[in-house]
């Protein structure tokens, strides 16, 4: 009877080798589904080495909805958000388990920090729980410093680096110290000037409100501005010694990432781009004196164009004043190696894998 069976059990044999091999190799795939301010994000990645941050990007998508833009006018989200986002969840949740087969623990959901502040945040969370069966989590603003450092630099540059993140609101970051017995400690670093907030506060300045969108009077206004910036860097930094010996700066955000691609306008592979601040010196008076170079630069570039959609010219000059501000008053900036996270769309869902290794440290 055995030896008459053989054929089945060595077929079945071979079924159950293949579906173990096909899963094992699921393992190092991740994917993350991200209700942002402005936009719904899906990234599917493939993790070589955690610790080096050496990962892959299998895809990427994305489609704006202005989220912040209805909380902050409504308390709420809308009742169109809910659906609209509950069927973009399940729907992209369905497609990426069908592409990549991969394991529903490697599947993260989650939703910017401003989702905090909706009133009716429980009706979208037990939406996507009854359609797509998979909780929302909210990122926590408090936290939000830590996942920046946990997904932007690689693990082995944890007690040699620091972080800068130039958004919107503020600029964030941090960096994390080792104390006595191997314990570690994250230090976070805020200054509560962003893209947008130091394009308002320079516009503010302006005595003759009807001349605040005048390019002239803008520039003359927000050079006039730049020594209260540069004092409240010059203080973050001053209160922060452990920075002075620090070899590495990552930096990411909207701000760098608008310098890179007008500036270097290459289609860098790497994940991580060094930048020098001479370059962003020269980004800096491209900006304010020959900007039709980058507006002429945007009619082929995408990219380029997909900058110059997101900012204008007064936002794209104080995202570059906060930028050389923070370079200029870094303590031994010459010593250091400084980076631009490149990939920081996926920079949560990397603090998210890495939290959940065995061969990282986060506990911090």
């Amino acid at each position: 009877m055995l030896t008459k069976n053989k054929p089945q059990i060595l077929i079945i044999t071979l079924l159950t080798l293949f579906f173990s091999v096909n899963s094992f190799s699921q393992k190092s795939i991740y994917a993350g589904i991200e209700i942002g301010r402005r936009a719904i994000k899906v990234s599917v990645i493939d993790v070589s080495n955690i610790k080096k941050a050496d990962y892959k990007i299998i895809s990427f998508w994305t489609e704006r909805i202005p989220f912040a833009d209805h909380i902050a006018a409504n308390g709420e989200l809308t009742a169109e958000d809910i659906t609209k986002t509950s069927v973009i969840v399940t729907n992209q949740l369905q497609k990426i388990k069908a592409e990549n087969k991969l394991l529903d623990e490697n599947i993260f959901i989650v939703a910017a920090p401003v989702f905090e502040s909706a009133r009716n945040l429980d009706v979208l969370r037990n939406k996507i729980m009854l359609l797509a069966n998979k909780e929302l989590e909210v990122l926590n603003a408090n936290e939000e410093p830590k996942t920046l450092v946990k997904g932007a630099i690689p693990p082995v540059d944890f007690s040699n680096a620091f972080l800068l993140d130039i958004g919107a609101q503020t600029t964030k970051g941090g960096y994390i110290d080792e104390l006595e017995g191997g314990k570690l400690e994250f230090i976070p670093l805020e200054l509560d000037f962003g893209t947008m907030t130091l394009t308002d506060a320079v516009k503010k300045t302006v005595y003759n409100q009807s001349q605040a969108n005048d390019m002239s009077t803008y520039q003359e206004k927000s050079f006039d501005f730049v020594p209260v910036l540069r004092k409240k860097i010059k203080d973050l930094f001053d209160a922060n010694p452990p920075l002075e010996k620090k070899e590495k700066l990552y930096l990411s955000g909207g701000a760098v990432w608008a310098f890179s691609t007008l500036y270097y306008n290459e289609d860098v592979k790497e994940h991580y781009i060094a930048l020098t601040l001479e370059d962003v010196v020269n980004y800096d008076a491209i900006l304010k004196n020959n900007f039709g170079k980058y507006t002429s630069l945007a009619k082929t570039n995408k990219e380029a164009a997909r900058v110059l959609s997101t900012y204008d010219q007064q936002n794209l000059i104080s995202a570059n004043n906060i930028l050389v501000s923070c370079l200029e008053n870094i303590p031994n900036l010459a010593t250091k190696k400084i980076l631009f996270v490149k990939e920081g769309q996926v920079t949560w869902l990397i603090s998210y894998i890495a939290d959940r290794s065995k061969k990282v440290n986060t506990n911090f």
